[in-house]
């Protein structure tokens, strides 16, 4: 199950999108049933949870908090991503792309780090697998 939470006060892109895409990850690496969560924050949010669990004292694009286990409800739980949409901007901008296309390639990249791939160890070239896979007119982007 998927479950998009809006902290903002707009909404920067379509949830049913992000949830179908988080729906074919799901199939694609046979966690379907899993539950996951995505929330998009502000600057302020994803800047306070950086600090707390990464230890760096500034926003960032994406953070993933991988659980893995069975809740007391029963369902297993593979984790929370947490996306904040004005640091994606920026990036999108640099890259050349819309803002959804960086929001898309944050949440596979988020969902990589749920099932434990980390950057240098695998995350790029799964990246570079599943990307054009799941992603409408995917140009070869680099994010």
């Amino acid at each position: 199950m998927v479950v998009i939470i809006n902290k903002l006060k707009k909404n920067p892109v379509p949830p049913k999108r992000l949830k179908s895409l988080l729906q074919q990850l799901g199939r694609r690496y046979r966690v379907g049933r899993a539950e996951v969560v995505l929330t998009l924050v502000g600057p302020r949010a994803i800047r306070s949870l950086n600090r707390k669990y990464r230890h760096k004292d500034r926003p960032t694009d994406v953070l993933s908090f991988s659980l893995k286990e069975k809740g007391p409800d029963g369902k297993f739980y593979l984790g929370d991503i947490i996306i904040c949409p004005e640091v994606a901007r920026k990036q999108a901008h640099k890259q050349g792309h819309s803002l959804l296309r960086e929001i898309e390639i944050l949440t596979i990249h988020g969902f990589l780090h749920l099932l434990g791939f980390e950057h240098f160890k695998g995350m790029e070239e799964e990246e570079a697998r599943v990307r054009p896979r799941l992603l409408k007119n995917y140009r070869g982007d680099k994010s």
